[in-house]
């Protein structure tokens, strides 16, 4: 499998994800699971006009390599690539993308499940959703939605 994820299979990005790229099955896989959170134009009821992406990077990078490599290590499965964007994102285009190839698709569907779900606990990325009325940094370990009552543009 090509590692376009960088090292260990994960990286930070200000550029579009490539799912495809990601999830090359190598001969002994029979199968890959792919997840992909897309920027959505709603939430909580309120338009999103696009979102911006942080992360403590220096941080953010071992942590999510540690994901991969415990997730390689609880189930029998071939790679797990993880990718994350930062910066400006535009409603539908992919934020995060995780993608498991093993040689059965169960493997695979549990390693991708708490890849996401380890990465979206306790990886310090911030997400901050941009409205016509004002702004909102969400998600992060530990954090609490904080409005921002500037108006945006």
């Amino acid at each position: 499998m090509v590692d376009p994820a960088g090292p260990g299979g994960v990286r930070l990005t200000r550029a579009p994800i490539d799912a495809t790229a990601l999830s090359s099955p190598g001969g002994a896989d029979g199968g890959v699971c792919v997840f992909l959170g897309v920027v959505r134009n709603e939430s909580g009821g309120r338009p999103v006009r696009h979102l911006e992406y942080e992360a403590y990077e220096e941080m953010a990078l071992p942590m999510m390599e540690e994901i991969a490599r415990e997730a390689r290590g609880r189930w029998p499965v071939t790679e797990v690539r993880i990718v994350h964007r930062l910066g400006r994102l535009e409603i539908g285009e992919a934020s995060v993308a995780v993608a498991v190839t093993a040689p059965h698709r169960g493997a695979a569907f549990e390693a991708c499940r708490y890849a996401i779900d380890t990465l979206k606990a306790t990886v310090p990325i911030w997400k901050k959703e941009f409205y016509a009325d004002g702004a909102v940094w969400l998600e992060g370990p530990g954090s609490a939605p904080v409005e921002v009552t500037a108006r945006t543009t």
